[in-house]
């Protein structure tokens, strides 16, 4: 009875689907990886980047649109490609990260990426999630509602893409293959970007610089997307406000402001009004650096917002833009008073019940360097070497098998399922931490948890090396951000302080420096799914984890079978 009852079900939902999918479009591309000549800051570089374009191609999709998206690796490098804040119902073959959903797609080889989106709506983007490839793979992925409905806000004029990047002087494999042979911090990057160009406050930079079109009383729907590898950044647009419809591709109660901040792999919606006098505006983008002493590329990217009445500059004249002016580069202040204004548009279903509390610290640590390295690979602090971790754990991927691999097939001695739930030392995480637990274990430890389960995650900072803020961001799955704060989570006071009724949904959290954060979910997406910072240093460091999705009951609650061209190891 029970399995006839399953089957209608299933029935139900296929039928349901249907109809509801019925303007659906089936979207099909194809991406070339390749090594592209790119000239910035004076220099041409031999940079890898998808059909030739650096950012790459924009892809613009309708909620319940299917992508089919073939990849062609003709680089020297190995790649993947992540759908960064895409559900990916039972479709965990296709989120890309190395070693976690599939194997990397080597060069020469292919691999096609094939899911649905379902119930997203607003700006998300894609890149490599292959070692420092994303620094320059990466490209904006916009989901516009299904055919026939409407923004739940007045519909702009205009709509751009804003893609804020992280540019090097430099091969920027070579720069990660360098600090991870000696330990040390890789360099800073030599320039932000704006949609690929630095702006002209940089050397070598004027011609490129981003132009934004604006008319006078039109509404232009910016979708702003932090693509830098390692910087959380401020943003501003001189002159205008801005008002804040949506993020992670979820919208949200507007309010305005006149700066906002996205960590890395967070996407932020903002309407501006062409209600200035007609002439060009800078936009501007520059670094929210919360860790102390440790450097930072203080430099400022620009693009130009310009009003097509604007009058022309003369022959040997030019006219500068306005320039905004942007919070100190540690202002924290200013991005706790942003953070605060997120809110749902309308009461959205928390989960009120939780059946898996978990609290992870997240932080940086130091190695000890064994007595069989010299002193050129222990260039960290005192000749340690840089590390990360999530509950004193150090992530380690696999390097012959993916985790969803293992799982699926049952190959043994890949992961382990004994990651701690609970810091496995309690200390004062954000007071001065003892030296002896700065160095953890390395491990490729994950969390298992049933389909169906209500999950509540505290991510707190610590202030193991620096305090910093951490963007963390879970694969195949939104979550509500229900409470933030300072200082070291208290379950008994911090409680009273979670909101249940309108919190924002995201897929990135800027978990504070010195603080923490706390979100829910429930675990209705099976596979493996990567939970990491998404600053690529840190998750380098092995700043990472993975949670353990099982199947549910029947086919509707399963992941799909793997495809079969699926890269091999």
């Amino acid at each position: 009875m029970e399995a006839l009852k399953t089957l209608f079900l299933a029935i139900f939902v296929v039928l349901a689907s249907a109809l509801y999918s019925a303007n659906a479009k089936i979207q099909e591309h194809e991406f070339v990886i390749q090594a592209t000549p790119v000239k910035r800051l004076c220099n041409t570089h031999s940079t890898i980047t998808v059909n030739g374009q650096f950012p790459g191609p924009t892809l613009e999709v309708n909620n319940g649109d299917t992508l089919v998206v073939k990849v062609t690796n003709k680089a020297r490098y190995n790649v993947t490609i992540h759908w960064h804040g895409i559900r990916q119902m039972r479709t965990g073959w296709a989120d890309g990260p190395e070693f976690v959903t599939q194997c990397p797609i080597r060069p020469g080889e292919s691999y096609t990426y094939r899911f649905t989106i379902q119930g997203q709506e607003g700006t998300l983007w894609w890149h490599a999630h292959s070692s420092w490839l994303r620094a320059t793979v990466y490209g904006a992925l916009i989901i516009h509602p299904r055919e026939g409905e409407a923004y739940p806000f007045t519909k702009p004029k205009r709509e751009t893409p804003i893609l804020l990047g992280e540019w090097w002087d430099a091969n920027p494999i070579d720069v990660v293959r360098q600090a991870t042979q000696t330990g040390a911090a890789p360099n800073t990057s030599d320039a932000y970007t704006i949609n690929g160009q630095p702006g002209d406050l940089y050397k070598c930079s004027s011609q490129g610089t981003t132009i934004v079109p604006i008319d006078s009383g039109e509404t232009n729907l910016l979708r702003v997307i932090n693509a830098a590898l390692n910087q959380p950044l401020f943003f501003t647009v001189a002159n205008h406000k801005l008002t804040v419809v949506g993020a992670d591709a979820s919208y949200l109660k507007p309010f305005t402001t006149n700066v906002i901040m996205l960590g890395p792999g967070q996407t932020t919606d903002v309407l501006i009004q062409g209600d200035q006098p007609p002439t060009r505006y800078y936009m501007a983008a520059r670094a929210y650096q919360s860790a102390q002493n440790a450097p930072f590329d203080n430099t400022t990217t620009t693009a130009i917002l310009e009003y097509k009445s604007a009058p022309c500059p003369t022959k040997g004249s030019s006219i500068k833009p306005v320039m905004p002016s942007l919070p100190a580069y540690n202002d924290t202040n200013t991005v706790t008073a942003f953070s605060k204004s997120f809110r749902s548009p309308r009461k959205v279903e928390v989960p009120a019940e939780i059946d898996d509390n978990l609290f992870f610290t997240i932080g940086l640590g130091l190695n000890n360097c064994p007595k069989n390295f010299n002193a050129n690979q222990c260039q960290g602090p005192n000749g340690t070497r840089f590390t990360a971790s999530m509950n004193n754990v150090s992530f380690v991927l696999p390097n012959n098998v993916s985790i969803l691999q293992a799982h699926h097939l049952g190959v043994q001695g890949v992961f382990t399922t004994d990651f701690p739930t609970q810091p496995p030392v309690k200390f004062d995480y954000t007071g001065n931490v003892s030296r002896s637990l700065w160095q953890p274990v390395q491990g490729t430890k994950v969390t298992k948890l049933k389909f169906g389960s209500r999950v509540q995650i505290v991510l707190q900072d610590t202030s193991i090396v620096t305090p910093e803020n951490h963007p963390i961001h879970l694969h195949g799955y939104d979550f509500y951000i229900v409470a933030e704060g300072f200082g070291n989570f208290d379950p008994n006071k911090d409680t009273s302080k979670f909101n249940l009724v309108d919190p924002p949904m995201r897929n990135t959290v800027a978990v504070p420096v010195n603080g923490w954060a706390v979100i829910r979910f429930v675990a209705d997406n099976p596979g493996a799914w990567i939970m990491h910072c998404h600053l690529d240093v840190h998750i380098g460091w092995g700043l990472a984890t993975v949670l353990l999705v099982d199947n549910g009951v029947g086919l509707l609650q399963s992941i799909e079978p793997p495809p079969e061209d699926l890269p091999l190891c």
